[in-house]
């Protein structure tokens, strides 16, 4: 092989491997990266090779790791870590030989995770203490939020950030697809939005000032936003109240940056603080959500610390949960890969489940044919 060959297969090797690292977000592949760099050392420590040469059963070595990561000996808090954290760190020294083009040590001859590790996992996971689920946000607070921004403290930056709520509970989304959390994440650009009258889309950044705000409708286009399909639109219409609205909210939005001149390449969430764009956080979107929730504390009963920007998505589906629209529909809308959280939502919804009782008792009186035989199911 030439050197020039030499030169441009080393080149490729480097492309091959931008790719594979490509293929998760940069903030999970460093998580990677920090999970072997710990295996090493806690092999070194050990007088073992990290990559286990030599070791014909590598399992007790996994689970040991395993154990300290969960105990907080070698993971970076320093702390007890719930049991799918020590999983990830150990998946992660698993994959890390593969991509070395070795077997997985966490895996059998069968390919499947070795017994003594998968016990070891459900062992870790029964003395989780249970997940803090985030609470739903109901519309009374955010039109709390929007009354409060609009009338009583009508400041640039309140009036953006409560729009950017109201979009957020609508659209069901989360805190870094309309703020840009991490560098990962990927906000919507004032080009990734359309208003449209009737059946006529119009040109935001052009169109007379008049049509934009007799608009009908809204549609944001997921671009890179990490769980949406790429260049998928989502639409909302008008709602019947003034403020609280995803198109009106739209088109409050879209005027501000038109009247500021804001380039169409700039974030839709983000609002002029002495003559620099400055871009809505998490914080900004919790601060005003807890301050109103505590303002109505009395009449919904939801403690303020259990809300957060997360809780506007839990919101937004919760409200079509309890207008009775189809969970199908909703994991659709809220573009969820699977029905973990409409499970959850299921449990919190009061009116759906306030209903069950009465249901259950109207509909429980059924009989059988003779000939029929009922299975007994046995639960232990």
């Amino acid at each position: 092989m030439s050197l020039a060959q030499q030169h441009a297969l080393r080149i490729d090797v480097g492309l091959v491997q931008e790719a594979i690292r490509a293929g998760i977000t940069s903030k999970r592949a460093s998580a990677h990266d920090n999970h072997w760099t710990r295996w090493v050392e806690f092999c070194l420590q050990l007088n073992v090779d990290p990559h286990l040469s030599n070791i014909s059963d590598p399992v007790p070595l996994l689970q040991v790791f395993t154990q300290r990561y969960r105990d907080g000996r070698i993971a970076p808090s320093q702390a007890t870590v719930k049991s799918r954290t020590a999983e990830d760190a150990l998946r992660a020294v698993g994959q890390a030989f593969s991509l070395l083009g070795t077997k997985d040590p966490r895996k059998d001859a069968h390919g499947n995770i070795d017994f003594r590790i998968t016990r070891q996992l459900r062992a870790y996971n029964k003395t989780d203490t249970p997940p803090r689920r985030v609470k739903p946000l109901p519309i009374s607070i955010i039109l709390h939020i929007l009354n409060a921004a609009h009338n009583l403290h009508p400041t640039a930056s309140n009036k953006i950030i409560s729009d950017v709520i109201c979009i957020a509970f609508y659209f069901l989304l989360r805190p870094g697809e309309y703020t840009g959390t991490t560098a990962d994440d990927h906000p919507f650009l004032l080009r990734d939005v359309s208003l449209h009258l009737g059946t006529r889309t119009l040109n935001i950044m052009t169109d007379p000032l008049h049509l934009i705000t007799a608009a009908t409708a809204c549609s944001y286009k997921f671009t890179r936003q990490k769980n949406g399909t790429e260049n998928e639109v989502v639409t909302h219409g008008r709602s019947d109240n003034l403020l609280c609205c995803p198109t009106r909210a739209t088109i409050r939005l879209v005027l501000y940056h038109r009247q500021h001149n804001t380039a169409a390449s700039k974030p839709l969430a983000s609002y002029y603080h002495r003559n620099k764009l400055t871009p809505v956080t998490p914080t900004d979107v919790t601060e005003r959500i807890r301050s109103s929730a505590n303002a109505l504390r009395h009449a919904t009963g939801i403690d303020p610390s259990e809300l957060s920007a997360r809780s506007l998505r839990a919101g937004g589906a919760m409200a079509l949960l309890c207008g009775n629209i189809d969970t199908d529909v909703i994991q659709l809308f809220g573009r969820w890969h699977s029905d973990a959280m409409l499970r959850y939502l299921h449990v919190q919804a009061e009116p759906v489940m306030k209903k069950l009782a009465r249901i259950m008792f109207n509909h429980g009186q059924y009989s059988f044919h003779s000939t029929d035989t009922v299975p007994i199911v046995d639960d232990n």
